[in-house]
């Protein structure tokens, strides 16, 4: 059962929109510390508001109405809000705002009731980094609807498709901030996947009566996976760096080129994770944090020879780690900067390194997609798919074996011709 902290119900006039000394009351409602405000459509004088009572002054009878009212709505929310703890609601100043205005539970499910039940249900479930897109996608809602409709919540059965498109060009609109570009489409697209999933699973459960995605279409753009060509990874490997601060990220950034394991992967690595096959090979052997997946990876020589560098360095015997540890956000920052010393003309992130691992290094090398799939610890082998795209050398070596296939045809068909015209 959800257990409340705190609970109050507070009256205030918005003085700073006052119109011939006139404003607006609201109630202002919150729930351990997180509050909401509603709008009670009722107006008073300035000069007759009491701040310390929350009430009008005097004995007129527009004061003794309008204070009685005030009354009678404090009564109500606090009612509600009895209701909702007795029945072991999760309580938020949204969801008691949300029964108040609609006139109860008959009304239905809020879309943060949904939200809520969402997040409750997948806390052990989901890995970190999902749960935290999805709070992302929340505070898109929030402020979505505190924008274009003015409100905190709104009703399972008000979400159409007219609410879709308009939230869809809110986040086609959104610049985040320290961002210079809006959001892409395809980030609009993953927001609304989410919200669909959480929607749909209030269509599951019966909260709603139908599902207002049933005529939503998505609209994802492909988009190319950048990785390195044989030759920029060369450059980048063979490069003597003086800085031993680049040296040791792009050891890492090679390490993942030849493994395909993650960056998140490879900071957890110990010297636990590499295992003996039976056949004398070393593996590693691991958990992949994002899907839970087992990783065994076979080691390439050159991802052993990284091991070995860094087997009783001073970097990975205090932190007890297999590799270097650094931050993602270092990491990152410091490979553009070996990319510039190597004149790699690409936008140089570590998760590019699972990208070539993928393309150069597996596949174009005959790899079978399937294992490059169970390398990468994907869940689906449609998720490795979007790597298997034919490289220009390998074009060339396919077009010329051809081209010797049919110079053997040609030359066997004229000697047949000869030998039939000496007959």
């Amino acid at each position: 059962m959800a257990i409340s902290k705190s609970f109050s119900i507070l009256f205030w006039i918005n003085a700073s929109r006052a119109i011939n000394n006139e404003a607006e009351i609201f109630a202002r409602i919150t729930v351990n510390g997180k509050r909401v405000n509603l709008s009670l459509k009722r107006k008073a004088n300035l000069d007759q508001w009491d701040s310390k009572t929350k009430r009008l002054k005097g004995n007129t009878t527009f004061s003794r109405q309008t204070n009685q009212y005030l009354e009678e709505v404090h009564s109500q929310i606090f009612q509600i809000y009895q209701d909702l703890k007795f029945k072991g609601k999760l309580i938020t100043a949204q969801l008691v705002k949300a029964h108040y205005t609609g006139g109860g539970e008959d009304q239905g499910k809020s879309l943060f009731d949904i939200i809520n039940y969402h997040k409750v249900k997948t806390t052990n479930t989901l890995a970190k980094g999902s749960i935290r897109l999805f709070g992302v996608t929340e505070s898109h809602v929030a402020r979505f609807l505190k924008k274009h409709r003015k409100t905190t919540d709104v009703y399972l059965k008000e979400i159409n498709y007219e609410f879709l498109t308009d939230f869809q060009g809110y986040l086609s609109n959104l610049y985040p901030a320290g961002h210079p570009k809006s959001l892409c489409n395809n980030t609009v697209m993953k927001h609304i996947q989410r919200l669909r999933k959480i929607v749909t699973l209030a269509y599951h459960l019966e909260w709603v009566d139908k599902d207002p995605f049933v005529r939503w279409q998505m609209s994802f753009e492909k988009t190319n996976r950048e990785f390195l060509s044989e030759i920029e990874l060369h450059n980048l490997e063979t490069k003597q760096f003086v800085s031993d601060r680049l040296d040791r990220v792009r050891d890492l950034f090679v390490f993942s080129c030849y493994t395909g394991i993650s960056y998140v992967d490879i900071m957890k690595l110990t010297t636990d994770h590499v295992a003996m096959n039976i056949d004398g090979s070393h593996w590693i052997m691991s958990t992949r944090q994002k899907t839970n997946t087992v990783i065994k990876v076979p080691l390439l020589p050159k991802a052993m020879v990284i091991i070995k560098k860094y087997k009783d360095h001073p970097v990975t015997v205090v932190s007890k780690s297999l590799l270097p540890v650094l931050s993602n956000t270092k990491l990152n920052a410091y490979l553009k900067e070996a990319a510039n010393v190597v004149e790699i003309k690409k936008n140089l992130t570590f998760h590019m390194a699972r990208h070539t691992f993928a393309t150069t290094i597996a596949l174009s090398n005959g790899v079978p997609i399937e294992t490059v799939s169970k390398i990468l610890g994907h869940t689906k082998i449609s998720t490795t798919q979007i790597y298997a795209r034919v490289l220009e050398h390998k074009i060339s070596s396919d077009m010329n074996n051809l081209k010797n296939i049919l110079e053997i045809k040609n030359s066997k068909e004229k000697q047949t011709g000869t030998a039939n015209s000496v007959n």
